[in-house]
């Protein structure tokens, strides 16, 4: 029988391949994916739903929104004011400029600790980076604590949500999986697999070198980092270790620590419907001398990684408040049916098409932008109001526009341009200024209807090809009007 460690032992390396309709026509044609998420997501809407039934919706959505907004017009000097309080209550503070750098800090401060093994929290800038790889390349095991990301773990793959990573499995493909690769039995007694991971896990936080976690909220004013979490894992990762290691974006900073309280309503209730997590955790240093538990050190990394390209475009900026709620996901017509792996990339759903091309650039996520039927669901649910619908229809402009003398700030803009398309666009443009020329080619067309393509291009992978009528709209009001002074005339 193999252990959870000896089934941990090989990391993957996950990068975004393939084509995303691709993926998503393999997952729509799953069955039990759709069926997995079909009843996960129609119960966390309706636990969304009755959390805030008690609640002005709109107006606690209106002051988290203001809250971000307020902190990301402030950003450079909350992020000084950040570190500077930071490093009074004793924690080591770092910058990286993108994820490659972060890793680097992450492992030598774990190599300097002499760790071979890390006990890892939730956190999805850590899985953005790809860590757990590049810790692996270094000798360093990194076991990962919150159930979700334990279950994927074990099947060597990665979230597919940001919530609850492993949501697009049911108890059975669980157990199963849990009996190979760890040995438990075969069980759809969902309190008796939880316990055995616990126990699995338990063992880990005792003998791990360094926790690494992630961070909810930063808070400028005292120096504070926020962890919110169910588990129980975020607090034995930060306190048993003997050093502590939290990474998180530069957006997740809060000026005040007051701000905290709307934005945990809001985080809380959007994400899994509950009115308050089972733990949150502030954590302000490491352990004090007359202190009995806690890390000796905490290091903080702060990841930009595309981060401040955003910051840079006021319409694009608006992408930073996201606090990672997952409601978005929870009600996209599409994420629903073909669920987080059909992207391909570290955040999937309505935030992903949005935060993704930022990171990696339109040349690689050139379809997720266009991978929505912009229905506004996902604007209306956003606890801190981001108009993902309106910054879709940008970066989908952005992955088009070819004009190489006004770039956009997402790399690769103009990726998605054609030079076929474009000049189809060009000649329609053409001929639609010139009234003689678009009557004749109009003309021609109607006679010639019988030769129109049955198929082009996607648009009639679904749907029949429109043809042109056999009279156009002039021709059929001039023959109306024919017909009917003839019919005055008799």
């Amino acid at each position: 029988m193999s252990t959870a460690a000896d089934s941990l032992k090989k990391v993957q390396h996950f990068t975004p391949v393939g084509d995303f309709h691709q993926r998503a026509r393999h997952a729509i044609d799953d069955p039990q994916i759709r069926a997995n998420f079909r009843k996960a997501m129609d119960g966390l809407m309706s636990k969304r739903s009755a959390a805030f039934a008690d609640w002005e919706l709109e107006q606690l959505r209106d002051l988290g929104e203001h809250i971000r907004q307020r902190a990301l017009s402030r950003l450079p000097d909350l992020l000084e004011q950040l570190e500077a309080n930071c490093q009074r209550n004793g924690i080591q503070v770092h910058w990286a400029e993108d994820g490659a750098e972060a890793c680097r800090i992450i492992t030598d401060i774990c190599l300097a600790q002499g760790a071979r093994s890390v006990i890892k929290g939730k956190s999805m800038v850590s899985e953005e980076m790809e860590l757990n790889h590049h810790l692996a390349e270094h000798g360093i095991a990194a076991l990962e604590s919150d159930l979700g990301e334990y279950i994927v773990q074990l099947a060597d793959e990665t979230p597919s949500h940001i919530i609850m990573p492993a949501i697009h499995k049911n108890t059975h493909e669980i157990s199963e999986l849990m009996h190979e690769k760890t040995g438990t039995e075969r069980t759809h007694d969902v309190d008796y697999l939880t316990a055995a991971a616990r126990q699995q896990l338990r063992e880990k936080f005792m003998q791990a070198d360094v926790g690494i976690s992630g961070v909810n909220f930063a808070v400028a004013e005292t120096g504070t980092l926020c962890l919110v979490e169910n588990e129980g894992n975020g607090r034995m990762t930060t306190t048993v270790p003997p050093v502590h290691i939290a990474v998180t974006g530069i957006e997740k900073v809060v000026e005040k620590l007051e701000d905290v309280s709307a934005l945990l309503a809001l985080l809380t209730r959007s994400a899994t419907g509950q009115h308050i997590t089972t733990y949150f955790n502030m954590i302000t240093g490491p352990r004090k001398p007359d202190e009995r538990d806690g890390p000796q050190a905490v290091h903080l990394v702060l990841v930009d990684n595309g981060r401040s390209r955003m910051y840079q475009d006021p319409e694009l900026r608006q992408t930073l408040q996201c606090i990672r709620c997952g409601a978005c996901m929870n009600h996209c017509p599409v994420y629903t049916r073909v669920g987080g792996h059909a992207y391909g990339t570290t955040y999937p759903g309505p935030i992903g098409k949005i935060v993704m091309p930022h990171l990696q650039g339109l040349t690689a996520t050139q379809d997720l932008p266009s991978a929505s039927t912009l229905c506004g669901a996902c604007g209306e649910v956003c606890p801190v109001k981001i108009p993902i619908p309106q910054l879709l229809v940008r970066l989908r402009r952005e992955a088009v526009d070819g004009d190489r003398l006004h770039p956009g700030v997402v790399a690769g803009h103009g990726a998605k341009r054609r030079k076929t398309e474009a000049l189809i666009w060009s000649a329609w443009a053409w001929l639609h200024a010139r009234p003689a020329l678009y009557r004749l080619a109009i003309g021609l067309g109607n006679r010639f209807r019988a030769l129109q393509p049955r198929r082009i291009g996607a648009w009639t992978r679904y749907r029949t090809a429109p043809k042109l009528a056999a009279k156009n709209l002039h021709a059929r009001v001039a023959a109306h009007q024919q017909a009917t002074k003839q019919g005055r005339q008799q």
